[in-house]
């Protein structure tokens, strides 16, 4: 129990968790054309990261401090442009790091400004999102990071990337509490009742039990049960009107079946290909899941800021509208995931306030937990392992 409460294990997590490990930062269409920035805060390293493409098209990762006195050079979260410059003293840089200009130069002890530029990060692109990883010298590329997870879930087609719907919070409570809440089915009846319970469980299947799972080191996926049988109650006229108007294959989905024809055909989307599927959880350690559904994907971030303390970002990727009726089905959507999304962030502080009382030192976890199960013992792991490289030794 000690990692979801001790200030001190959070410590070590910081050093040998985040700083080590290849950390999922946006995706290329944040920053489609030259000049284009965006700048990323990582609170559980005290870090500000500037994501920019150059003039030659590359996707580059900088720190955000200036080389003078240390100010942060960029303060909007996002733009466009070739040049930065530090508010404090116009210190000027390019938006590939190089030192451009210093006001009153000849007043300097010998200036070397190749020397001087933003601080270059380690910048990587997998299937379309950039991560970056916070060791001058990473002991591993981003390809041996993600190891045969890579490979399973290479080729996916990433619908609507370029519409982003992003929800953010700031919870009290630890970053593994919040990551656990949306890695297993098993609450899905209980807490999500009133408006998931009835499509991820069914008579047969009344405890929402798991369809697949597989490890790939570090990284973790599983597959949950969807009741393709299921049909809105009668007094839910919205939905019915909704459902009616979009034939989708699933009431948690936006966009036709047509749309998303290539998407589901792909084998780590519902890998065992059942009709009773709902959506996949893929788990990038330490972070990350990019989950699949009927209508695409969607991903969930646990950022820590303390150790009791986190900010989530959701990000789901909807297709702009063509017409009314598809308009109607996705407001109908985002009004249904926020919903859903409010019945899990409103439990997870009272998980905390349960953890910190120490009244129970263990957790029983059952078999369709495994993700948490496994996300632990990862963590556990990578925090007493010396390298990066024992941390991923199987």
């Amino acid at each position: 129990m000690e990692p979801y409460r001790s200030p001190e294990f959070y410590r070590l997590e910081q050093e040998k968790v985040f700083r080590r490990s290849w950390l999922l930062m946006c995706r290329v269409e944040e920053v489609p054309n030259p000049g284009d920035y965006v700048v990323k805060q990582i609170e559980v390293c005290k870090a500000s990261i500037i994501i920019a493409r150059g003039k030659d098209g590359t996707v580059r990762a900088l720190h955000n401090v200036c080389s003078h006195r240390g100010n942060q050079v960029v303060l909007d979260e996002k733009g466009t442009g070739n040049r930065f410059m530090c508010r404090y003293h116009n210190w000027t840089y390019a938006n590939d790091g190089r030192l451009l200009g210093v006001p009153d130069e000849s007043a300097f002890f010998a200036i070397d400004k190749k020397e001087c530029g933003l601080t270059k990060i380690a910048c990587d692109v997998w299937e379309g999102f950039v991560f970056i990883n916070l060791t001058p010298e990473p002991e591993v590329s981003l390809s041996e990071f993600l190891g045969e997870f890579g490979q399973y879930f290479k080729g996916v087609e990433y619908i609507a990337a370029e519409h982003p719907v992003i929800f953010r919070a700031v919870l009290d409570c630890n970053w593994k509490v919040l990551s656990d809440a949306f890695s297993e089915s098993y609450h899905i009846p209980a807490i999500h009742q009133q408006t998931l319970g009835d499509t991820f469980a069914s008579k047969a299947n009344p405890f929402a039990h798991l369809l697949d799972a597989k490890i790939f080191g570090p990284h973790r996926v599983n597959s949950m049960f969807g009741n393709d049988q299921y049909q809105p109650q009668d007094s839910s006229l919205v939905e019915k009107l909704g459902q009616d108007a979009l034939a989708t294959g699933n009431a948690i989905s936006a966009v036709s079946m047509e749309t998303v024809e290539k998407f589901l055909a792909h084998p780590a989307v519902n890998p065992t290909k059942s009709a009773s599927w709902s959506m996949d959880v893929n788990h990038i350690f330490p972070n990350t899941h990019i989950d699949s559904g009927q209508g695409g994907f969607f991903v969930h971030q646990y950022w820590p800021i303390e150790y009791n303390k986190t900010r989530h970002e959701a990000t789901f990727y909807i297709h702009p509208p063509k017409n009314a009726v598809e308009r109607f089905r996705t407001e109908q959507y985002i009004a249904r995931v926020c919903e859903v999304l409010l019945e899990d962030l409103t439990n997870v502080a009272r998980t905390q306030r349960g953890l910190e009382s120490r009244a129970k030192d263990f957790m029983q976890l059952q078999d369709n937990e495994i993700l948490i199960r496994h996300g632990i013992e990862e963590v556990i792991k990578w925090v007493e392992a010396e390298t990066l490289r024992d941390a991923l030794a199987l």
